[in-house]
């Protein structure tokens, strides 16, 4: 079966997770035979310090070189940042074959209008996080960040993972997930388009009704135990 594009996110690739990684592998072997488009919304890594992450991390390198493989077999392959690899540059594009693609994207999806987004910016409840991701995506902040070296950015990436997990054991539920009104906000402002983001975990597909309109949000899963993929033409329940 040929899927014209394929949509996958928050896959969080690490040498702890051996099973994924292998998942990922395998998915990329078939996938290049049998899509044209490959979308990647963020957190395809556990974490990134830097393009020169290339030459320090072998597993940074394996997935570069699959991903070329794969768009050399004929994919595109497009990805947008996520909020553990944002620091994602042109290098790792070049080397990987693939397109970095804004947060959000509208793009058109065999004449339906689809808006891709990570996801963390329709988290706006969680004030403390969207003053973090002000500062990650700063240029300056990210060039000062750039210019240490490499063992100190790793160091760096470390402490704001361990912070991350004492934070979010310290937060309600909710305040993690979307923001209802800043959902119906982005879909106001996009012209009500088809929604596909990850970065939440809490794979669903939902229907919100705005400004009298009924707009379709996907979440994409993260990954464990299989690969999760959401393929367009979309069937009736599609997320796996």
């Amino acid at each position: 079966m040929m899927f014209t594009t394929l949509f996958i996110s928050d896959l969080h690739l690490c040498e702890s997770r051996p099973q994924v990684n292998a998942l990922f592998f395998n998915f990329l072997k078939e996938m290049a035979a049998t899509t044209k488009a490959l979308y990647i919304l963020g957190d395809l890594f556990e974490y990134w310090i830097g393009d020169d992450q290339l030459d320090h991390d072998p597993l940074a390198r394996k997935v570069a070189d699959a991903l070329r493989s794969a768009a050399d077999s004929g994919a595109s392959i497009f990805f947008m940042r996520g909020n553990r690899d944002f620091l994602i540059g042109e290098r790792f594009a070049h080397e990987a074959g693939l397109t970095l693609l804004d947060d959000p994207t509208l793009i058109d999806l065999d004449g339906q209008r689809c808006l891709l987004l990570h996801g963390d910016t329709l988290c706006t409840d969680d004030v403390a996080y969207q003053v973090f991701r002000r500062q990650a995506r700063d240029p300056a902040w990210q060039a000062s960040v750039l210019a240490k070296p490499f063992d100190e950015r790793m160091q760096f990436a470390k402490q704001i993972r361990e912070q991350s997990a004492s934070e979010k054991s310290l937060k309600a539920e909710d305040i993690m997930d979307v923001s209802s009104a800043t959902v119906a906000e982005t879909f106001r402002a996009w012209d009500y388009p088809l929604m596909i983001h990850g970065h939440t975990h809490r794979p669903a597909v939902h229907v919100h009704e705005v400004d009298g309109r009924a707009c379709t949000r996907h979440v994409l899963a993260d990954w464990h135990d299989a690969a999760q993929v959401l393929t367009f033409p979309l069937p009736t329940q599609n997320q796996k």
